[in-house]
């Protein structure tokens, strides 16, 4: 016997007639028990609130008995306190006015205290002359979603929780790094005799250190020393470099303070340091201050009558100079090749009068680099905004320079450090260290 002839023949398509009254029977539904077991709450009140019919659906999620609310409990005496609250300010006046709400989230409250989230919907019946005769209200049990919305609301609560504890993570770990870099630049310049100094550093990003680096230190003899350099990358790897090379010359200068020999030995230590593949490199600009006398000679002198500078740089920008008389130009030291890339990288030299009223402005390629409206601002916008600055003072100077580098905004992406070093013009009071503000 086939599988087929053991469940009998197939069903021909056309109904038996002896089926009708079968499926006549089981759709014949009670109207009564459709509303008494549907799959929502139904109730019925007067205007007054009182309720005057309830099917078993909402009696069973409630654990009322019907004999207990009909014609006893008004519809706001089944709401919890604040379904209650907003039911007589907001509900029932809205209905009244408009004869029907749909969808308001309440709270009903249950037999044994608890708590039924439901959504309700109410419409005025009226009769033939327009008259309200009672209120039919539809109650949707709205646990399921409460669960939703709530377990919505535990992973946004969550979630900001996580970004106030990231916010603050970051904000730590900013304020090490700040802490970080400002271990790797002088907390102040010294007084210089006939000096007037100023510097500044502006972070791109506080999320990461910085490579730029600056300093100026006495050499003995009247004589100073001075530097400003920009390694290259981000990051620790970067201050590690930036720490090596501020020490490096410093002590080097110590021993021999030719500004070409000190930036050899810094090219040595971090060609030696740096091997393999992870080679690491900068560049610098090294430089020495000798005071002059009247004569020119520098024997005894303090600074009064400008100075005498010589330059070393591998690979860095070339230094600004603006002048006592106004206008700018810039102090070539080219064929200077990066620090630390080779053995033997060669060294540029410049030597250079800083007359009085003279400053000199050393900075790394940050500010040239920036990113304007028109493209990178570039070393001949830099010059015309330098050669308008002067004759300018150390700290003017830099205090425009760094006006110019906030004005960048977002297109300042590399950090940048900002050196200046002015003799005071002839006749000017001498400039106190701490406050040294010789205008432009």
């Amino acid at each position: 016997m086939t599988a087929d002839a053991a469940h009998g023949p197939r069903p021909s398509g056309k109904r038996h007639e002896t089926d009708a009254p079968v499926f006549a029977a089981l759709l014949e539904d009670s109207v009564e028990d459709l509303y008494e077991n549907a799959p929502c709450g139904y109730l019925s009140t007067l205007m007054d609130g009182t309720v005057a019919k309830i099917n078993a659906t909402l009696l069973d999620w409630l654990g009322h008995r019907r004999q207990d609310l009909v014609g006893r409990r008004t519809f706001s005496d089944l709401l919890t306190v604040g379904g209650k609250l907003y039911h007589e300010t907001h509900f029932a006046p809205l209905l009244h006015l408009q004869g029907e709400v749909r969808g308001i989230a309440l709270e009903m409250r249950t037999a044994d205290g608890g708590r039924l989230p439901v959504l309700v919907t109410s419409t005025v019946k009226r009769d033939a002359a327009g008259e309200p005769l009672l209120i039919r209200t539809t109650v949707i049990d709205a646990r399921d979603r409460r669960s939703y919305e709530e377990e919505l609301l535990r992973g946004r609560q969550v979630a900001e929780e996580a970004r106030r504890q990231a916010e603050q993570d970051r904000k730590r770990l900013q304020d090490v790094l700040a802490t970080l870099q400002r271990s790797l630049l002088p907390p102040a310049l010294p007084p210089v005799p006939g000096l007037e100094s100023a510097a500044h550093y502006h972070t791109a990003s506080p999320d990461h250190l910085g490579g730029d680096f600056y300093d100026l230190f006495a050499l003995g003899g009247g004589r100073w020393g001075f530097f400003l350099g920009d390694v290259c990358g981000k990051g620790p790897e970067a201050a590690a470099v930036t720490s090596l090379a501020r020490y490096t010359l410093r002590a080097a200068a110590m021993n021999d303070p030719d500004p070409q020999a000190v930036l050899r030995t810094l090219n040595t230590v971090l060609a030696d340091q740096y091997t393999g593949g992870d080679p690491r490199y900068c560049t610098a600009i090294f430089g020495v201050l000798d005071p002059r006398g009247p004569d020119g000679d520098a024997t005894g002198a303090d600074g009064a009558h400008g100075f005498e500078v010589t330059l070393a740089s591998g690979g860095h920008p070339s230094a600004l100079v603006l002048r006592g008389e106004g206008g700018a130009a810039y102090l070539p030291t080219p064929g200077g090749l990066l620090i630390g890339i080779l053995p033997d990288a060669p060294i540029s030299v410049a030597r250079a009068t800083l007359a009085p009223g003279d400053t000199l402005v050393l900075y790394t390629d940050g500010l040239t680099e920036a990113r304007t409206g028109t493209g990178r601002y570039g070393d001949d916008a830099l010059l015309g905004f330098a050669a308008r600055l002067a004759p300018c003072g150390a700290e003017a100077t830099v205090k425009a320079l760094a006006d110019l580098l906030d004005g960048f905004g977002e297109g300042l992406d590399d950090d940048t450090a900002v050196l200046a070093l002015g003799a005071p013009a002839l006749g000017s009071p001498s400039p106190d260290p701490l406050t040294t503000t010789t205008p432009c």
